[in-house]
């Protein structure tokens, strides 16, 4: 391709689009994170929906693999009625038996204060506390308004953190509504904001119906960032309508360097119609390396990690990566 026109000594447009793609490229990698922590919840919201309990047992050698394929945030449970959620009613012989390592953060998500104090008997070092940005989908998941869940998050923080316990603060439906559709982004803010007045080690803002697209998450993380301050900004994407890598690409590219991924793909909100699964650990992570990023995680470990369980869940997972991988494994074989 000539970069100049003949005699004339003027570069052609191509080249100059060319050209300014590459110092485009050249500007956004060197912005963005580099290393991503990857907080790995499919033992929560991956198979909460499962109609197939997963046996104790299966959920610890799922800990194991996922910490030795390299997983540092791993979300064991949810502390929740175990008649509503029943794959979540073996969450204290889950803690009892964890082998925790110090290099790992264990989590759980705790939705009421009879949750809270049943995670501070278990010893859990880390908990997610969530308000939803959609009155509706409040009702939904807690029978309770806004209002009167943000209350009650406060409390919980304050008590959380007078146990000792790390806290992430959370706002569900932070990029729109299934139900509502659109959820202002100054509305989010002011539940960042009121989060942020009891001094949360982070913050994590959650696309729960899926409807997030990569221009808006970086419209609301711009305005976000200035609320959180130092503390740690994650992401909890989910993949409804095929924009969950994307999104993840816009959220680097503003400096998110925590994402919440679920393995195999697995997940969904019980209260949100049509909200599939969340974004795929392995497609993140595959992603994420071939732009350069760490994670610290084998991938390749992941994948037979993924493909076992499979097993034990008796479906194929939507994951894309984890079956292209098995299959160009098989041919080396054959």
């Amino acid at each position: 391709m000539d970069l100049f026109y003949p005699k004339s000594g003027v570069q052609n447009p191509e080249s100059l689009a060319r050209n300014k793609r590459l110092r485009y490229d050249r500007v956004m990698m060197k912005s963005l994170p580099k290393k991503v922590a990857i907080h790995e919840v499919v033992l929560r919201d991956g198979i909460q929906n499962e109609g197939k309990l997963v046996p104790t047992e299966d959920k610890l050698r799922l800990i194991r693999e996922l910490v030795a394929c390299g997983v540092r945030r791993i979300e064991v449970s949810s502390f929740v009625n175990r008649s509503l959620v029943p794959q979540m009613a073996d969450a204290e012989a889950l803690w009892e038996r964890i082998e925790r390592k110090r290099s790992v953060l264990y989590s759980a998500l705790i939705l009421s204060e009879g949750g809270l104090e049943r995670a501070i008997r278990c010893g859990v070092p880390h908990v997610g506390i969530f308000v939803s940005a959609s009155e509706t989908h409040s009702r939904k998941n807690s029978n309770k308004s806004v209002s009167e869940a943000l209350k009650e998050a406060v409390r919980l923080i304050d008590r959380a953190q007078d146990a000792g316990m790390k806290v992430r603060a959370g706002v569900m439906n932070a990029f729109g509504c299934a139900y509502e559709g659109r959820v202002p982004v100054t509305r989010v803010l002011q539940l960042v904001r009121t989060f942020m007045k009891r001094g949360p080690d982070e913050i994590c803002l959650a696309d729960s119906s899926g409807l997030a697209n990569p221009a808006q998450i970086e419209k609301v993380l711009s305005r976000a960032g200035d609320v959180v301050g130092e503390a740690d900004l994650s992401l909890h994407l989910h993949n409804t309508r095929g924009l969950g890598l994307a999104n993840v690409c816009a959220a680097l590219a503003q400096g998110v360097s925590i994402f919440d991924t679920s393995m195999g793909g697995l997940g969904g909100c019980p209260f949100i119609v049509g909200a599939r699964g969340n974004i795929v650990t392995e497609d993140t992570v595959g992603m994420l390396h071939e732009m350069g990023l760490k994670t610290g995680i084998d991938l390749d470990r992941l994948v037979e990690t993924s493909l076992r369980f499979e097993k034990v869940m008796g479906q194929t997972f939507p994951a894309a990566l984890t079956h292209l991988r098995s299959e160009e494994v098989e041919k080396l074989r054959s």
